[in-house]
Order: structure tokens, then sequence, then C-alpha cells
């Protein structure tokens, strides 16, 4: 099978699944695994594949994902007669059934079913610890999650980053923007008064410095601002158990074993 990804989660879980050796293109983002990934080829980027080099390298399947990659793109791919695996898991659970619709497609149904069920049962125990500290009356914690800066962008309730941190205990700011990654102002972010704000790695990698610039601007305490791996956290797939355990982490409910 010769295969090309055009997604870096899935990337990296190819590799993870045993079928790395049939990757024949990937994007320029697709960065893990580090040790294995520069042998193959690259064929643009998420948003801008080269179309005509992947039907040149006939790929047997591309791998695609609904939010990184755009539509015309995949409906170029289909109509040069590509099979495409197109993928949009929104939590943990279309995560762990995604990993196994790929599995299937993969003729790694084994793999794929050791990091699927990881997935629900890492879930399983962190939704049991949030519910029980929700019995006990304790609010839930309260946090905003930034992307970009100039301008300031969060997550809504509709984004993957969110459900990881939701089934976790934590209750979003700003999950009812109508936009799924809503440009966010410092005063809003100030009357919002989140309990934390976590800088993620990516798309923009934030640093402590912009921490401290968040925090002179909004007058929240600069303890609130705290910086969050954004792979652990939106990369859907082999990073996806730990990105589990880790929501609960950064949040500082992190469940018991």
């Amino acid at each position: 099978m010769r295969i090309v990804s055009l997604c870096p989660s899935l990337t990296e879980l190819v590799f993870d699944l045993g079928r790395g050796d049939a990757l024949v293109g990937r994007t320029k983002f697709c960065v893990h695994p580090a040790d294995r990934v520069a042998a193959v080829e690259k064929v643009g980027g998420t948003k801008n594949p080269k179309l005509a080099r992947i039907v040149e390298l006939a790929p047997d399947l591309v791998l695609l994902n609904e939010e990184e990659n755009r539509r015309e793109a995949a409906e170029a791919l289909a109509a040069a007669g590509i099979p495409l695996h197109v993928s949009f898991p929104r939590d943990a659970a279309g995560t762990a059934a995604m990993v196994r619709d790929l599995g299937a497609a993969l003729d790694a149904r084994d793999a794929a079913e050791s990091i699927a069920a990881d997935i629900e049962a890492r879930s399983a125990r962190v939704r049991a610890a949030a519910d029980a500290r929700a019995a006990t009356g304790a609010p839930p914690v309260r946090w905003a999650y930034l992307i970009w800066r100039r301008p300031w962008m969060a997550v809504s309730g509709d984004t993957f980053v969110h459900a990881l941190l939701a089934q976790a205990g934590g209750a979003n700011v700003f999950a009812d923007a109508e936009a799924r990654y809503p440009e966010v102002t410092p005063t809003a972010l100030t009357a919002a008064d989140p309990d934390v704000v976590l800088l993620s790695s990516e798309p923009f990698p934030f640093t402590g410095a912009h921490a401290d610039e968040l925090a002179a601007e909004t007058g929240l305490p600069r303890e609130r601002f705290v910086l969050a791996d954004g792979e652990l956290l939106s990369w859907h797939g082999s990073r996806t158990p730990a990105g589990v355990d880790y929501a609960a982490q950064v949040l500082g409910l992190t469940p018991q074993s």
C-alpha cells in the first residue's frame, strides 16, 4: 500500500499503527516521529498540497482531515480517482472511532485497537474524577485557551481542545462564541475572569513573555497564565491518550490512577 498523509497528526498515527514504511508523501508540517518522517517526501502544506505531485505518486490512499485540509483539494484528488480517507473527530470518543476506522483501512486493527482502547480507558477515568469532584459541590475550573496573538484568538465550544478540557471538568469561558476560534480582547478576557488562561504552543508559539504581556493588559494575576502543549490538546490520534490526562493536569485536576 502507498499512503499520502496531508495531516500531521494522521502522519504520526500511521507510524504508530506500524504502517510508516507505506508513506510516500506528507506535508511540511508533518514532523513526528522526527527520526523517521524526514525520509518521506514533502508534498506541500496542509492548505496548499501539491496535487499534481500527489497524483504522480499514485497513492492507494490519501489521508485528510476536514479542518486541516481544504475541500477543494479533496475534491480534486477524488476527481483524479484517488481513494480518500477523510476524518474529523470532535472529541476523545470520536478519535477512538477514527483510530479504529483508519486501522481497518490500513490493515492494522490490533495496533489501532490498543490506541483506541487506551483513549477510552483514560477518558473514563478522567470523567469519573470530574464527576466525583462535581459531586462534592466544587465548581468547575473556568478556563480560556488562546491560540493566536494579534489578534488574540481563543477556542469556542465547537473544538477538539474544548472537548478534552471539558471532559476533564473545565468550563470554557468562551464556549458560546459564534466563531469556532473567536477573536477576544484583553478587556473581554478581564470580564470573563477565567481561573486559568492556557497559552498554546501552536499554532502561535506562546512564551512566558506573552503571559507577562497579557497579565499586564488584562490586570489578571500572572499566575493564571499557563503555557500549554498544543500538540497534546489538539493532535487527535496517537497523542490523544496522553492528551486526555494532560487536559486534567493542566487544569490542576489530575485524576487518581
